[in-house]
């Protein structure tokens, strides 16, 4: 969904309802309650609504990750962080290279991303083939990138501050610790909160995604309900709704029945967090709506025969290209190498260091990400923006098709080898 997003948008910026296809990004969508109106064009309200979703969405994986994944201890975390942390620096530092005091040289966060949907769809397509362990290191690696994308953002594309909203937000989000703390597990409550600080964050000036995955850190993890006590009630009820009605007919349930289904359905409630119930709701929704919505509204970019070329020779174009088709791999390939030989790290079990390079080409596949931090840079330089989107573009095909076609050959040399 997510390719034929892209190239769709590429396809109608590029033709005779290019016009319209623009248009209706620029379209006024508010909100207006009273006297209180928030306006903005329907392209902001996908970068800084729905991806506030998304970044929730983020947040909460990281969150798992911390606590019960591949982040649960440090020495357990170290190779996919030395991985993300090669994967970030060298590539800004490939960008800045080619962009140190010029105009582009905003844009060197681009080229740090890595879309995890896509490197994992691409690994996904060798099935079976592919170590368990390469494709836990590939997700993980992933998500920590995420998280200094985060940073990033936060850090470093940012507009003027208001101390004052930002204090409220503040506010608000002790709020949603206090309620953690006191044991409330509504998503309701949560979800209200956390988008009246969406609201503030977006009017204090720090980028309004940096609110999903706040609210993310928040959201409870623990359980209401212990596992064996789980398992022992439900045998109970299960037991009880099959004696206290007919076996094998489809009917309206009687009283018990029905009776015990509410029980059930409530002891699973209080078995599973609030943080695994958000994440199975919200999943699917950024997955298969958000993330082919902005593809559509952010990857369309004009190219005419004058500005292709002129991309091809502009450092901002060159910079990002590079960045992800040589500085991903060679990044987290060293990064990881040197981790290894410090002994901070350990090679997963059944992954070779062809597929770790392998996988780092695969991390230069940087679309959404890429595409989302270029709309920040860029966002008041168009030219520029253009030249960017058309090495985010060029750089992850390229890297995708070559990251597949090399782990294929490493996975295949690994099966020879067993």
């Amino acid at each position: 969904m997510l390719l034929v997003c892209a190239l769709l948008a590429i396809l109608l910026a590029n033709s005779s309802w290019a016009p319209g296809y623009f248009g209706v990004w620029e379209a006024p969508v508010a909100i207006k309650v009273g006297t209180f109106e928030l306006a903005k064009p329907l392209l902001l309200w996908i970068n800084d609504g729905l991806m506030a979703v998304f970044f929730f969405v983020i947040g909460l994986e990281i969150k798992r990750e911390i606590l019960v994944g591949e982040l649960t201890s440090l020495k357990r975390a170290a190779f996919p962080m030395s991985a993300a942390l090669g994967g970030m620096l060298v590539p800004a530092g490939i960008y800045a290279a080619f962009n140190l005091g010029k105009p582009g040289m905003i844009g060197w966060g681009v080229p740090m991303a890595t879309d995890i949907a896509f490197a994992l769809g691409i690994l996904a397509l060798l099935g079976s083939r592919v170590p368990f362990a390469l494709k836990v290191f590939l997700a993980a690696l992933a998500i920590v990138d995420d998280l200094g994308a985060v940073l990033v953002i936060a850090l470093f594309y940012t507009t003027q501050i208001d101390g004052t909203s930002l204090l409220v937000a503040l506010a608000i989000y002790g709020l949603m610790w206090l309620l953690n703390w006191a044991g409330v597990r509504r998503m309701m409550a949560f979800g209200l909160l956390g988008t009246l600080m969406w609201y503030f964050v977006l009017k204090g000036g720090v980028h309004a995604t940096i609110a999903g995955v706040l609210t993310a850190f928040v959201i409870p993890a623990q359980a209401r309900v212990d596992s064996a006590k789980f398992v022992a009630r439900a045998k109970n009820l299960v037991t009880e709704f099959a004696q206290s009605g007919s076996s094998g007919k489809t009917e309206l349930l009687n009283e018990t029945q029905d009776s015990v289904l509410h029980a059930l359905e409530m002891d699973i409630e209080h078995v599973s967090t609030p943080l695994q119930r958000m994440l199975h709701a919200f999943h699917p929704w950024s997955t298969y709506a958000i993330m082919p919505v902005f593809a559509l509204a952010n990857a369309g970019v004009a190219v005419s025969g004058s500005q292709l070329e002129t991309a091809l020779t502009d450092p901002v174009t060159h910079g990002v290209t590079f960045g992800l088709l040589v500085g991903k791999p060679v990044g987290i390939f060293l990064f990881t190498l040197l981790a290894v030989k410090l002994g901070l790290a350990a090679l997963p079990r059944g992954v070779t260091w062809r597929m770790v390079a392998a996988t780092g080409m695969l991390a230069g596949i940087g679309f959404t990400m890429s595409l989302f931090i270029t709309s920040l840079a860029f966002e008041n330089a168009p030219t520029l923006a253009g030249d960017a989107k058309i090495g985010v573009l060029s750089g992850s095909l390229i890297a995708g098709l070559i990251g597949y076609f090399w782990l294929k050959s490493s996975v295949r040399g690994r099966r020879a080898a067993d």
